[in-house]
């Protein structure tokens, strides 16, 4: 039992100071967790079908030309770009149990719409307002992992949220062969179109789920599974909050941009996202079809090992920055400018067909940094929940800038098979991330050493006041 112990706390943390916060704890992991994770599974799911569909005969049947592929990711971001900072404010006044669902329930909608239209341009203008809600998911989500979790627990539930976007692109791949192969022309669609309407049937009970038992924020739920003196424990077990959710107002813009969170965030954030490129572009699918070697199915079936290494280097490294005595997210920022650059030099110059297999999985471990980044930010902004809501929208919204138009210069599909511009870019991020990191750990320090106190030693207010006696 006590080696059984050891491994549950290395792998899930201590086990927290008393029963009720115990029994707390677990029914915020089972009815959150469980939420936002089926949401931003069917988010990615809805999300990746389209370069699914592109490489499963859409490009024909639609007739796209030239980098009509990349205008309509563009054209999406733009959507998603537009999206992050109302969906948060609307998060500030909007109870959470109503809004997320509600931008699910709508952005599956849209989903479904896809598979009727007949022209690159109606899935344009359909992918811009589907990205326009579907900006409420993760950023969203990373504000409400950061109003109920401690920094101990925050590190790895992030983890195992991101994780199950990874997995909603690694099922899309998956699911799209499986259709291709056994629904093309059924009721007279073509087997992309069929994936479209699945994905709708998916996200349509989720949202429903979302309506029922979300349980909104430690301040504001009324969820029914809580009791009273456990919503209680949900806000004292915190670290304190002095502005509180829907504090807003002139002033917030002050407390963002004059703050160094919001500069050192923003550009960490837009340096990391931005070494996802090959795997946010579908580089390996547009390659393998390139060849002539591989089947549709093999096309679709293959790239989900890239979906695959991202899901365990995210839990792992998630892992890693909470179980670690002073949550040295620093390390992950230095570890992923490393396998950037590492990737970008294979690409460049790939000396057999097995090298650029390996630089195209081995960006798949970029994705993790949508854990760790934002757990960061969540740790160090916990004081002012407007303005770290703000701040985490702002990380994605100017990442998601610089994304639509890096990938229509160095990531477009004229560019294919070799991408020799994007290689040389992915090299240059890589090393603008390690920059990042390093200047975002030392302004770190700075705030520490101001505070008079680390926030990475363990310091818990709720068990400060279990060990004084006021439970």
């Amino acid at each position: 039992m006590g080696a059984l112990s050891k491994l549950r706390e290395i792998v899930w943390g201590a086990p927290a100071a008393t029963k009720a916060e115990r029994r707390l704890i677990l029914k915020i992991d089972f009815f959150i967790l469980t939420y936002v994770c089926l949401m931003y599974w069917c988010n990615y799911l809805d999300r990746a079908n389209l370069n699914n569909a592109y490489v499963s005969g859409m490009r024909e049947a639609l007739n796209f030309k030239g980098k009509d592929l990349n205008k309509i990711n563009t054209v999406f971001y733009g959507g998603y770009l537009l999206g992050q900072i109302p969906n948060n404010l609307i998060l500030q006044k909007v109870r959470p149990r109503i809004w997320l669902p509600t931008t699910c329930l709508i952005w599956g909608i849209f989903t479904l719409g896809t598979a009727f239209t007949t022209s690159a341009t109606q899935i344009m203008v359909i992918r811009f307002f589907q990205a326009f809600f579907e900006a409420s998911c993760f950023v969203g989500v990373q504000w409400i992992l950061g109003s109920w979790y401690k920094p101990s627990e925050i590190g790895k539930r992030t983890a195992i949220f991101t994780s199950s976007g990874l997995a909603g692109t690694l099922f899309s791949g998956i699911m799209q062969g499986a259709i291709k192969a056994n629904l093309d022309g059924r009721a007279g669609f073509e087997g992309f179109r069929w994936l479209f309407v699945i994905d709708f049937l998916i996200t349509f009970p989720i949202a429903i789920y979302g309506f029922l038992f979300f349980p909104d924020t430690p301040r504001s739920t009324s969820a029914r599974y809580l009791k009273p003196e456990e919503r209680t424990l949900a806000v004292e077990r915190l670290p304190e909050v002095t502005k509180q959710r829907g504090v807003l107002g002139w002033s917030l813009i002050r407390r963002v941009v004059a703050s160094w969170h919001f500069w050192a965030f923003v550009l960490l954030w837009l340096a990391n996202s931005n070494t996802e490129m090959y795997s946010s572009n579908a580089i390996m699918q547009l390659w393998l079809k390139s060849t002539g070697d591989y089947t549709i199915v093999n096309v679709n079936y293959i790239p989900t090992s890239v979906s695959a290494t991202g899901i365990v280097a995210t839990l792992l490294l998630g892992w890693y920055t909470d179980y670690n005595p002073r949550r040295n997210r620093w390390h992950v920022g230095i570890l992923l400018s490393f396998t950037a650059v590492t990737s970008g030099a294979l690409m460049l110059r790939p000396p057999t067909r097995a090298a650029k297999f390996a630089a195209l999985i081995m960006n798949g471990i970029q994705f993790s940094g949508q854990t760790v980044m934002f757990a960061w930010a969540n740790d160090l902004i916990r004081g002012d929940d407007a303005k770290r809501s703000v701040i985490i929208a702002c990380m994605n919204m100017f990442s998601i800038a610089v994304y639509m138009f890096w990938s229509i210069l160095f990531y477009n599909v004229t560019q294919a098979p070799d991408w020799y511009e994007g290689n040389w870019a992915m090299i240059a991020m890589g090393l603008f991330l390690l920059i990042v990191t390093v200047m975002t750990y030392l302004l770190q320090r700075r705030q520490e050493r101001q505070e008079g106190e680390s926030m990475w030693r363990g310091t818990d207010v709720y068990e400060e006041k279990v060990s004084m006696g006021k439970p």
